[in-house]
């Protein structure tokens, strides 16, 4: 028995039919850690670095929100989804690092972790993208999704 949900009996690649799967309130919470270096930090003017392609934090979070509405869009075998609400936060976590948390909510019949973890891929994408004239050293180290709730099973790291 083929243990894939995105796999058919033949092996060949599928949508999850959610038609029979019940309504319940989704949550995910995914985060990018990311090494900006010393050379970027220091560069923070209170809480956001401002560059010549403008503010890098609050650029960084719109780009996430975009991405998340559009994940079905990216990733094949994902779901359009009625999301009902989306967060992206990014802190300082000391004079080189900063961690991206995007938390994804609705109500439905499937998850939301895909969403979430897009939405802190593209945030950081973004800062890297900002910064890069700064310095190139900067680094995207883990994507990992560090709560879900709803759904089968709930998960928290």
């Amino acid at each position: 028995m083929n243990k894939f949900s995105h796999i058919d009996k033949d092996n060949k690649p599928k949508m999850v039919n959610v038609i029979d799967k019940k309504i319940t309130k989704r949550r995910a919470l995914a985060q990018a850690e990311m090494f900006l270096g010393r050379e970027v930090v220091k560069l923070l003017d209170g809480s956001e670095i401002h560059t010549k392609k403008g503010p890098v934090f609050q650029t960084a979070i719109i780009a996430g929100v975009q991405a998340v509405k559009k994940t079905s869009e990216l990733i094949p075998m994902c779901h359009p989804l009625p999301l009902d609400g989306i967060d992206i936060d990014i802190k300082i976590m000391n004079e080189e690092y900063i961690n991206i948390l995007c938390s994804v909510e609705m109500e439905g019949k499937t998850g939301v972790e895909m969403e979430a973890l897009t939405g802190a891929s593209v945030a950081a994408l973004t800062v890297y993208d900002m910064c890069k004239a700064i310095s190139q050293d900067m680094i995207i180290k883990e994507i990992c999704v560090i709560e879900k709730t709803g759904g089968k099973s709930d998960i928290k790291k």
